[in-house]
């Protein structure tokens, strides 16, 4: 994808889990807690090159200080990690209360040499449920080069928002969705579902400059 493709932003909402989406993680694969001695890991896994987690490295210190630190271990009290049978982390995603007030997915990856393995289904299965129904709907942020997340986020009941901003940031949606249909299976682009983003959703995220997903 080109570096517009990847500025792109898009935003969804689950309304309610789709629990016929969930799977159980694969044999010899078991699901942990991030420690902290593995900080460097957990950044580092979100890129699919040494060199592009050694780009980005100043960006995720400064996200984990801004929007993690004050909240002490809260994060190594939420960051899962999924491991395989030598407890090597082969995939990450957890949830996380932005601004206090509403529930998101954070940094939902799975190494590229774990993909279709069925790892990244089953670890947002995990995440997903760990969360009680009254507490919905859970929100997150993507770009249209995660395509294949997205036809999983949309498996598990996820919505596009249709609002032209969120935040400070625009929602790049119309500009999107032609890319999604050029990259996407037509079966999976033409289950996608769209919803206009809560009243109070959108004031939570205007009251911050800091983008906490």
């Amino acid at each position: 994808m080109s570096d517009q493709v990847e500025d792109k932003h898009l935003f969804m909402m689950c309304p309610s889990l789709n629990v016929n989406a969930m799977r159980e993680l694969p044999v010899g694969f078991h699901v942990r807690f991030c420690r902290e001695d593995e900080l460097d890991t957990w950044k580092a896994m979100q890129f699919n090159s040494p060199e592009e987690a050694t780009e980005y490295d100043d960006f995720m210190t400064d996200f984990f200080n801004q929007v993690y630190r004050p909240k002490g271990d809260l994060f190594f009290q939420s960051c899962v990690f999924v491991c395989d049978e030598q407890d090597k982390p082969v995939g990450t995603c957890f949830l996380w209360k932005a601004y206090n007030q509403i529930w998101t997915v954070h940094w939902y990856k799975v190494l590229k040499e774990y993909e279709g393995k069925g790892i990244g289904r089953a670890l947002l299965s995990y995440v997903m449920q760990s969360l009680p129904e009254n507490e919905y709907p859970v929100f997150l942020h993507t770009h249209p080069e995660s395509f294949r997340a997205i036809k999983l986020y949309s498996d598990f009941g996820f919505k596009l928002l249709t609002d032209s901003v969120i935040g400070s940031r625009p929602n790049d949606l119309k500009e999107c969705l032609p890319i999604l249909k050029k990259s996407m299976r037509k079966e999976h682009f033409e289950k996608l579902e769209f919803a206009e983003a809560p009243p109070h959703f959108l004031d939570v995220v205007q009251s911050s400059k800091v983008h906490e997903f």
